[in-house]
């Protein structure tokens, strides 16, 4: 990945963050040491109160599984929703009592349940557009073109009892996967992100929150130049999984815009942080980085956190990760039985 031409008076603060941020996190791993290897798992220790999920699917039977993960988890109550629209034309984007209605019943089920939704910006957000396509896309949402499309998903949501909702709008948008993304225009980007908030907002009975959430790193594009601003954000979140291959958990925490700049940045905007989607990827079954991520959210509290539960991700809906299942099931419900 390239690095860019600010790094060097970029490096100081996140230095001084990933220094903080390294003091602050319970100690469970060796200084360096690497993700794979044949180290037995670290021992299960039981997550503080931050509410947690796992996503397991977005349809109905997504929903169903919830409840089967509280059972593998021995009883550790899931207080976190979480689902995705899909990103292939508007009028999905606009949701459907189809999705919303199981998540509405879920969420009534019980007081204190969190109900988020990742949005897309772009329709044909997965088809590959081109960044003159992107760009010519996020000009017509900053002109407002598409505020109609984000008023029929607020006021559906706010009938189905889903007003309060986080809302993480065009994630991951400092890569390329995304036809949402933000490195073609990085300034209608942000224009367009405002225009979206302020139709959401604009929506009778809403409580919405805004969650920004780029890819953990530098990316395509660095993503705090995406940032639209403290008006129309309320969390900060981060999408961080295990890779690049062999990495060690200090240094994702340490790398350019990675876990330290992310919570540092968050400070200095007076957000709170979340972390929607996390799981392992190029490592395999790396208990010492599950060990690691459970950890910083003892230490920095996010205002929720999300597993991503299939495989290569997942430690319940994947057979392949069980030394990494024993750590999570040891912090969010009873420890691994022999």
């Amino acid at each position: 990945m390239t690095r860019s031409s600010r790094w060097p008076r970029a490096a100081l603060p996140v230095l001084l963050a990933a220094v903080l941020a390294l003091l602050l996190v319970p100690e469970r791993l060796a200084p360096g040491e690497r993700h794979t290897g044949g180290r037995t798992a670290p021992d299960p220790v039981p997550l503080p109160d931050v509410p947690s999920g796992f996503f397991t699917g977005s349809d109905e039977d997504g929903v169903r599984r919830i409840s089967g993960v509280e059972a593998w988890l021995g009883g550790g109550e899931l207080r976190v929703g979480h689902t995705y629209l899909p990103g292939d034309r508007w009028s999905n984007i606009e949701g459907h009592p189809a999705l919303f209605a199981p998540w509405a019943r879920w969420k009534a089920e019980r007081p204190g349940r969190l109900f988020v939704l990742n949005v897309p910006m772009m329709d044909r957000n997965e088809a590959g557009l081109t960044d003159a396509e992107v760009r010519a896309g996020l000009r017509r949402g900053a002109a407002g073109d598409f505020d109609g499309h984000f008023r029929t998903l607020g006021e559906r949501l706010v009938e189905h009892g889903l007003g309060d909702a986080v809302l993480v709008l065009g994630w991951e948008m400092n890569g390329t996967t995304y036809g949402h993304r933000c490195g073609p225009d990085p300034a209608a980007w942000k224009a367009y992100w405002r225009s979206a908030v302020g139709a959401l907002r604009g929506v009778e009975g809403q409580r919405f929150r805004f969650d920004f959430t780029p890819s953990r790193g530098r990316d395509a594009v660095p993503w705090p130049e995406c940032y639209p601003g403290d008006d129309v954000v309320d969390i900060i979140g981060m999408d961080a999984y295990d890779q690049p291959a062999g990495v060690t958990f200090e240094e994702q925490v340490s790398e350019e815009y990675g876990l330290a700049h992310h919570v540092a940045f968050a400070r200095a905007h007076g957000k709170p942080v979340s972390y929607p989607e996390w799981g392992l990827f190029r490592n395999g079954d790396n208990p010492a980085y599950v060990r690691g991520m459970l950890d910083w959210f003892a230490a920095y509290r996010p205002v929720y956190q999300t597993v991503t539960d299939y495989c290569p991700h997942g430690v319940w809906g994947c057979a392949d990760n069980p030394r990494s299942a024993e750590v999570v099931r040891g912090a969010l419900g009873a420890p691994a039985r022999p």
